[in-house]
């Protein structure tokens, strides 16, 4: 008959370990499926120290059926658990993932400070049946004060952001390869607009339809078409050219204020002198006062005056006004046989 060798057990009652173990005596207890060991010596009678699980489910990992595992564990090697289905569990320590990584759920969230991706194009909305309206809303968040967005809406058919848009320096906005907008103009291939208010327009050639009275133009391309649109007419409304015209409107200020000032009686006396230009330079240069313009208008009031040989007199030499020192006046009537005149003392 061969050797049997049969372990202590415990069939029924409580699980865990035995009260005590002499050393080196194994125990099983059936209640909890775990075999236990009696180790160290130096108890009294021989008795185990300590009592160590050694086997069973409660001591080592099952290879099937449900367990429950805790404290730390160090793995070294391959770890395989493609066939595992992991219902949640924390990593604290790098991981890295060489094949794919498929995440199914409602939120997936990244706590690092940043996020490198090799691929240069991300995919959203990549449901089995994707369309316009369940991307309608899709785009990028950024957190902030408040929501920074750029999203797709089917409603516009574009993309819209909810902040500025800020191009670096010497970049443009373009369309089908056509710069149209940049920091200091449109691109030549912008033809049309719907402009309602511009600013100030310093230079430009203007090549559209001829601006309207009512819009403040004259609604011609041609002075005679501008003056009809206008309802004016020459020698009726304006005057014609005339070199007369260009003297007046460039009359020194001064002048046109003094000719301003005179009175229609006044003009009529003026335009009746027949006088020379060499008069009249006189005139647009002298410094006289509206009593001294008075008595040459015909004021006969009188002043008692002393005269003096160097006050002078106007004399109309032969057709030109002259200013004319008394002195003069006295050597021509001295000259009786230039003057005619003839100064006699009488008899006595």
């Amino acid at each position: 008959m061969p050797n049997i060798i049969r372990l202590k057990r415990r069939t029924s009652g409580s699980a865990g370990a035995p009260g005590s173990l002499m050393q080196t005596e194994p125990a099983y207890n059936e209640v909890d499926d775990i075999g236990y060991l009696g180790i160290g010596s130096g108890g009294a009678g021989g008795s185990a120290t300590s009592i160590k699980a050694i086997f069973g489910s409660g001591a080592f990992c099952d290879l099937t059926g449900t367990q429950t595992i805790s404290g730390n564990k160090t793995f070294t090697g391959g770890f395989d658990i493609s066939g595992a289905s992991v219902s949640g569990f924390t990593v604290t320590q790098n991981l890295v993932i060489t094949g794919n990584l498929t995440v199914n759920g409602t939120t997936t969230t990244v706590n690092s400070t940043e996020m490198s991706i090799d691929d240069k194009n991300i995919v959203l909305g990549a449901t089995s049946s994707p369309s316009d309206a369940g991307a309608s809303g899709g785009g990028i968040t950024l957190k902030g004060a408040s929501d920074k967005t750029f999203n797709w809406f089917d409603s516009t058919d574009s993309w819209t952001s909810s902040e500025h848009l800020e191009l670096a320096t010497g970049k443009d906005f373009r369309i089908d390869g056509v710069a149209v907008l940049n920091k200091t103009g449109l691109g030549s291939t912008v033809v049309s607009s719907a402009l309602t208010t511009v600013g100030i327009i310093s230079s430009g050639v203007w090549s559209a339809t001829d601006i309207a009275v009512a819009h403040g133009g004259t609604g011609a391309s041609t002075a005679s078409a501008a003056r009809t649109n206008l309802g004016l007419v020459i020698g009726t409304d304006i005057e014609p050219h005339s070199d007369q015209l260009t003297e007046l409107a460039t009359m020194n200020a001064n002048t046109a204020s003094a000719l301003a000032d005179l009175t229609q009686t006044e003009v009529q006396i003026i335009d009746g002198l027949t006088t020379t230009t060499a008069e009249l330079n006189k005139l647009d240069g002298a410094t006289i006062t509206t009593t001294e313009l008075n008595l040459l208008d015909g004021d006969t009031s009188a002043t008692a005056t002393t005269l003096a040989q160097a006050d002078r007199m106007l004399v109309n030499d032969a057709g030109v006004m002259k200013q004319v020192a008394f002195s003069d006046l006295v050597t021509f009537l001295e000259n009786g046989s230039v003057s005619g005149f003839d100064l006699d003392g009488g008899t006595y």
